[in-house]
């Protein structure tokens, strides 16, 4: 069994952690490396407070009697960086790429309700493009298990290390029959920084962004399917109950940009994507299933 770190009411401070992330780590020698059992947790997570409203306002979530079914993400968002930054986890943090998200929500969990959240890494998988792993976070309220999410990552590594699958075009890209046009201000990875937590120098400036090899600022991904969301919510035919939503990260959106969200809806729930201006190529693509 592995130790957990266990927070009474407040989690981690960011700061260091930010600083431990910037160390190199030693070592890794490709196949040999397999990630350790580590778990935290925060035993009162409070759900209220003024950097909600700014969420909803940097996402563009109504306001209500319940939380945006991303907020608790960033609730535990402390507790996921405590972990990828512990010293007896191998990765670098900075190198590392969030490939997909699923969130299943049991029910709506109300402003100002206290939760316990538990995160633990696991279901590491070596694949073509390396090493893949998940960020596994719970929520629970009164003992029972309200919220679920699952973050894969990916360490790249060279294809002769992590396998040996061959390249596959991508499926023809499928248009959906409603659509919406986002514009997206280059600040909005400050934004969105300042009430996440997540301060990762691709998202801040350009500048800081051109030091890891991209010409322009670019969005966070859990911006993107928080915004996506936000949208979906006020559309005819979103069920309040049990859901589940997952997303899978593609392109990144520079900042600032414009792009559009389509979607149709199933009987099941519904499929959705954001695409660029011109509508050729998905930031992310996703399902939505009534639960």
């Amino acid at each position: 069994m592995p130790d957990t770190l266990v927070y009474r009411d407040t989690p981690p401070a960011l700061l260091p952690l930010f600083g431990k992330a910037l160390l190199p780590k030693k070592g890794l020698s490709g196949a040999d490396i397999t990630l350790p059992q580590l778990c935290a947790e925060l035993l009162c997570a409070h759900t209220a407070g003024d950097n909600l409203s700014q969420y909803e306002r940097a996402c563009g979530f109504r306001p209500g009697n319940h939380i945006p079914m991303t907020w608790p993400h960033i609730l535990a968002f402390p507790l996921h960086l405590k972990l990828l930054t512990e010293k007896a986890f191998p990765l670098p943090l900075l190198g590392l790429v969030h490939l997909c998200n699923t969130i299943t929500q049991h029910r709506p969990i109300g402003v100002g309700e206290t939760l316990k959240l538990d995160v633990c890494l696991g279901n590491q998988e070596r694949t073509s493009r390396g090493i893949e792993f998940g960020v596994i976070t719970n929520a629970s309220s009164a003992g029972t298990v309200v919220w679920e999410e699952t973050s894969t990552m990916l360490f790249r590594q060279p294809r002769a290390q992590a396998g040996t699958a061959p390249n596959t075009a991508p499926p023809p890209l499928e248009h959906y029959p409603n659509t919406t046009q986002i514009d997206v201000p280059e600040s909005t990875g400050r934004r969105y920084a300042k009430v996440s937590g997540d301060r990762n120098p691709i998202h801040m400036h350009a500048l800081s962004a051109r030091a890891f090899g991209f010409p322009r600022a670019i969005a966070h991904g859990m911006w993107s399917k928080a915004h996506a969301l936000a949208i979906l919510e006020q559309q005819g035919g979103w069920q309040p109950g049990p859901v589940k939503v997952s997303c899978q990260f593609k392109k990144p959106l520079f900042l600032p940009g414009t792009a559009q969200l389509n979607w149709r809806t199933e009987k099941a729930g519904l499929d959705y994507q954001l695409l660029n201006a011109r509508g050729d190529a998905p930031h992310l693509s996703g399902q939505v299933e009534w639960l």
